[in-house]
């Protein structure tokens, strides 16, 4: 039996269940005391890999890729050349034989082909010819100088000696023999005298003077020695020159005078 106020057997308890003292401390409120070692124990950290073992095992395959990689592209392209060399062999031994000839590998596409196109020349100009100069009047033609109408009627160069056995003389070089015709084209007498009056040049631009005394022994009157000459009238008369040997005139002048404003008269040989 039971009594009253006695709780029964079997009946649950109203309330918070009893705790066993020391099984969960008692703490106040608002404080929190961390358990103790020996209560709890931390579940297990997982172990980390090294951080180096990522990069060390790329780097590793990178240089195996690397060194396998360059060793297959040099076995092919020693490949290549052993098969372009003997496809040259093979050629040229055919060649040989007079059924092929062996030719020079192509150029690659990639290698641009020289320019064939020409290349202008620059134009090259010519000096425009210099003009020549007027060739003055020549042997036979008339030239006024002066007082006088003055003709070359020959020129012979060569002479060795001018006169006769007994009378002559000897030139120092050779002698050049003119014949001259002087004619007064003016109103009154003038005397003419070819020893001053009348002139060689050379080719070089040398100039000599009219030889006396071969002109003397070279003309049966004396023609050529201080004529006086009368207007209308004229004469011819032999002028020798004394030149060195091979000499070839170029030019005979008469002079106008002193005393005239006229231009002499050249003629060109």
């Amino acid at each position: 039996m039971t009594t009253p106020n006695e709780p029964t057997q079997h009946q649950p308890a109203s309330g918070p269940l009893p705790v066993a003292p020391g099984m969960f401390p008692q703490v106040p409120d608002g404080q929190f005391t961390p358990p103790s070692a020996g209560q709890f124990q931390p579940p297990p950290v997982p172990k980390r890999r090294a951080s180096w073992l990522l990069p060390t095992f790329i780097g590793v395959g990178a240089f195996v890729l690397l060194c396998c990689g360059g060793a297959f592209a040099l076995s092919l392209t020693a490949d290549d050349k052993k098969t372009d060399t003997a496809a040259i062999s093979t050629d040229a031994s055919a060649g040989a034989g007079g059924a092929i000839v062996a030719s020079a590998p192509a150029a690659p596409e990639s290698v641009a082909a020289p320019s064939t196109a020409a290349v202008p020349k620059p134009a090259t100009t010519t000096a425009a010819p210099k003009p020549s100069e007027p060739k003055g009047p020549g042997i036979g033609e008339k030239v006024r100088g002066g007082d006088f109408e003055f003709t070359v009627k020959s020129v012979k160069c060569g002479i060795s000696q001018v006169g006769n056995e007994f009378l002559n003389t000897k030139a120092q070089g050779t002698f050049c023999r003119v014949s001259v015709t002087v004619k007064n084209v003016t109103k009154k007498a003038h005397p003419f005298h070819a020893d001053g009056s009348i002139s060689a040049k050379d080719g070089s631009g040398r100039e000599y003077e009219v030889d006396g005394e071969a002109g003397i022994y070279g003309n049966d009157d004396g023609q050529g020695f201080l004529d006086e000459i009368n207007p209308g009238n004229s004469v011819t008369a032999n002028v020798y020159f004394d030149v060195p040997k091979g000499t070839k005139l170029k030019t005979i002048t008469l002079d106008a005078g002193l005393l005239t404003l006229a231009e002499d008269a050249v003629v060109t040989l």
